[in-house]
């Protein structure tokens, strides 16, 4: 069956007004080398497997009369700033076989109007990490962008010495965030936003559309959607690192992974990230600051929520002041499960609780512990020779026995316990090594990603925590 042509982009974000965009070409790239490139995503956008397709696309301007950098703005580390995509061109929209519609961007694409004296350029080592990255979080069943393809440059790109340039051709439903409604609510018009909620419910939304107050509506289901987004990067210790509103998607959709990281002991201050020297975005400040992010999105939808103001805040307000209620129940019936209960009766929450304190005293590793309660359940040996850790064991089976039975807590436990994260020594090993031009590495660990739930041959190497030494001096970056 013939492939649809790999130009044959959508535009349907142009129908807003043009404050939200500006049309961009991206930078001549002679020479792009492929250094990967996803089979996997190109048979779901229904395109051709030739990485070749691809690169023509990218270096060949004909292409270009439509494409855009976004608008938005945002507020980063607490800071309201006007942003807007600095070093991202998008392509386009493609439609699946089934009518999906998804963003087709680049990163590392140049100058846009938006670069704020930046080059546009991403090195390729930031970019295969965030290849790495998301599609890690895609095969641990948490919604997330994908990465068709990692692209290298033959020019360099300047940092602090010279890198090596790199190209990512990124997918996601939308790249739409709470930045984008900041943006059109206090530096556009309310017209434009209007514009915008009415694009975006149609477009992520459609079931809201014709409910009494779609706006209203809109930001209960980001809320909704963010809250399973966030509670599934709590359940595999997964740090963001750089929870700003403008990298707070509206469909739910992890994305941007630069200073990210996963979390190995358990401590709920922990922070990789070398611009969070104040732990804003530390693991455990995740589910506050989603609260927050979701307060700054209601504000920005206050002028069309309802005509009087206070009535507009009002009912905004009734939304946020649900969140803390909700966001308990979600986050709790994702923990349960992870210990094998499947059940949100508030009388097991410290039970959560519990453990998770226990681990942060005796400084356990995050994933390897609950694979070992996983498979201690047909077991009656003790776990650890720490008494408390004991007790709560044998608390745990008891529920478990009263509830349940320990061949469903253990069914349950395995798909929500991965066997193997992206570990942070491990990332750095292989991207040091794809930087040396040996991606034998990183497309080993790669596979060992996608099939994070499962035993596989040679998992042990992976699933071993970083020396005390690593942890203690680990940062991660933006990337830009």
């Amino acid at each position: 069956m013939p492939t649809k042509p790999m130009y044959s982009f959508d535009f349907s974000y142009l129908s807003l007004p043009k404050s939200f965009y500006s049309l961009t070409k991206p930078s001549e790239f002679p020479n792009l080398e492929n250094v990967i490139f996803n089979k996997q995503v190109a048979k779901q956008l229904d395109l051709s497997n030739s990485y070749q397709d691809l690169i023509s696309l990218i270096t060949n301007k004909k292409y270009y009369q439509k494409a855009y950098a976004q608008a938005y703005a945002g507020h980063q580390f607490g800071h309201f700033t006007n942003l807007g995509d600095g070093r991202a061109i998008m392509l386009g929209e493609l439609f699946t076989k089934d009518k999906e519609r998804f963003d087709i961007q680049i990163k590392g694409g140049g100058r846009t109007i938006y670069s704020r004296g930046g080059d546009g350029k991403a090195t390729l080592k930031a970019m295969l990490r965030e290849y790495l990255i998301s599609e890690a979080m895609h095969y641990l069943n948490i919604p997330t962008s994908r990465s068709l393809a990692t692209l290298k440059s033959v020019q360099a790109v300047q940092r602090t010495t010279p890198q090596e340039g790199g190209l990512l051709v990124r997918v996601m439903h939308s790249h739409i965030r709470v930045g984008t409604f900041e943006y059109a609510s206090h530096i556009s018009s309310k017209e434009d936003l209007m514009a915008l909620t009415d694009y975006t419910i149609n477009r992520l939304f459609p079931e809201i559309k014709d409910d009494q107050n779609p706006p209203l509506s809109l930001l209960k289901e980001v809320m909704r959607k963010q809250m399973k987004l966030v509670a599934n990067w709590m359940r595999v210790g997964f740090i963001h690192g750089v929870m700003n509103t403008d990298n707070t998607s509206i469909s739910g959709e992890a994305f941007d992974y630069g200073p990210c990281a996963f979390m190995n002991i358990y401590n709920p201050k922990t922070v990789y990230s070398s611009i969070d020297r104040n732990g804003r975005y530390a693991f455990g400040n995740q589910p506050a600051v989603l609260k927050w992010n979701m307060s700054r999105f209601a504000e920005a939808l206050l002028p069309i929520i309802h005509s009087n103001k206070e009535e507009s805040l009002k009912l905004a307000q009734s939304v946020i002041d649900d969140f803390d209620a909700l966001w308990e129940m979600v986050y709790y019936q994702t923990m349960l499960k992870k210990i094998g209960i499947d059940s949100n009766d508030k009388a097991l929450y410290s039970l959560v609780d519990d453990l998770l304190e226990i681990m942060k005293s005796n400084k356990l590793d995050y994933t390897n512990t609950f694979i070992s309660l996983s498979e201690s359940i047909a077991s009656n040996i003790s776990i650890s020779t720490d008494t408390v850790l004991n007790e709560w064991h044998k608390r745990w089976k008891s529920i478990i026995d009263d509830t349940s039975s320990p061949q469903k807590a253990i069914q349950l436990m395995k798909v929500k316990n991965p066997l193997v994260i992206p570990r942070n020594h491990t990332v750095e090993n292989v991207l040091e090594k794809a930087e040396q031009g040996n991606l034998n590495p990183f497309q080993k660990l790669l596979e060992m990603l996608s099939s994070p739930y499962e035993q596989q041959k040679g998992m042990e190497e992976y699933s071993k925590p970083p020396s005390q030494d690593f942890e203690a001096h680990y940062h991660t970056f933006c990337g830009t």
